[in-house]
């Protein structure tokens, strides 16, 4: 299993840590969307690497048209020597309407037809094929040469689709190069539910799983990550587009309780929801060496790779440094 790196800080403090997880043997370090940019955080991680894969984990795809992403993910294919995987995620309705005001309907359809159009534009600028992408929800027929990026050396970048429920799962075994799974996610859940779902799928597809984690250097570091990633987990199962998930526990009753604390407002009750049987299905909880050997099996035989999620205040060197016992554990 390969064993990758999240960043979602300040895009000033990625290319020092970049270089010095490259020089640990990381896989790939990816970035998320939230308050950053992540092509830009990304775009100076490559300046102090070389080998490293270089991912968004993920970009909002309906945030953007498929041209404004075909054209952020090609330059920074480019400036990285090739080395981009493209995450896409959906997001939620609220997020796309009332944040981005950029439509929503049918996101897994929606999806699939992204990915087309994507290639579509690659497909034009790679091999200057006439672009005459016409979909459902993306048209794209105008692609002057002043406007057509010149070809790759190599290979356009790798598309990962995120999903959770059964349309989007099937989408991404469709249309993409590989699944990112949310950090909502169980071993039972990932072996019954989203396997089989994918399909038929191509020899070098990739899926790539967040496992979330709880783990300090200290007894007291470890107590505070324990309670946040409760919280974490709490959250998510206030969230409808996860209780299926909870759901194949039996644990819709969560959902329900943890849907009615955010309905009224009471967000810092949702992690006394979480008890330990719901916090170890859902995360790896122990100090640094417990918690490395449980980041490497967790999905072992599942998945090919994983990110340590950790929800909590925890500096940079913190993950750096679980996911190098990890790597040194397998080898051990």
């Amino acid at each position: 299993m390969q064993l990758d790196l999240a960043f979602h800080g300040d895009p000033s403090r990625i290319a020092p840590l970049a270089a010095e997880a490259e020089r640990r043997g990381v896989a790939g370090l990816f970035v998320a969307e939230a308050a950053h940019d992540p092509y830009i955080a990304l775009t100076l991680a490559s300046t102090t690497t070389t080998r490293i894969a270089l991912g968004t984990s993920v970009a909002v795809a309906f945030a953007r048209s498929p041209m404004s992403t075909a054209y952020s993910s090609w330059d920074l294919h480019r400036l990285s020597g090739g080395r981009l995987v493209l995450g896409l995620g959906s997001q939620i309705r609220p997020h796309i309407t009332r944040r981005y005001a950029m439509p929503w309907s049918s996101p897994a359809a929606r999806m699939r037809e992204y990915v087309e159009a994507l290639r579509a534009i690659w497909d034009a600028w790679q091999h200057g094929t006439a672009l005459d992408f016409r979909g459902e929800f993306y048209q794209h027929t105008l692609m002057p040469p002043l406007f057509s990026p010149p070809p790759l050396d190599g290979p356009v970048p790798r598309v990962w689709v995120a999903g959770v429920g059964p349309r989007m799962v099937a989408t991404a075994g469709a249309v993409g190069d590989g699944l990112i799974c949310h950090p909502l996610l169980s071993r039972s859940y990932l072996s019954e539910v989203v396997r089989p779902v994918l399909g038929r799928v191509k020899d070098d597809f990739e899926v790539a799983t967040l496992t979330m984690v709880a783990t300090g250097r200290t007894e007291e570091d470890l107590a505070v990550a324990i309670a946040s990633v409760r919280q974490q987990i709490g959250f998510y199962a206030s969230t409808p587009a996860y209780e299926p998930v909870l759901a194949h526990h039996g644990w819709s009753g969560l959902h329900d309780e943890a849907h009615r604390l955010t309905t009224t407002g009471r967000w810092d009750e949702l992690g006394d929801l979480v008890d330990d049987t719901v916090l170890a299905t859902f995360a790896v909880v122990g100090d640094l060496p417990t918690a490395a050997r449980g980041l490497r099996e967790r999905f072992a035989g599942l998945a090919g790779r994983t990110c340590p999620s950790i929800p909590y205040d925890a500096d940079d060197q913190l993950a750096l440094d679980l996911v190098s016992e990890a790597g040194q554990d397998g080898l051990a």
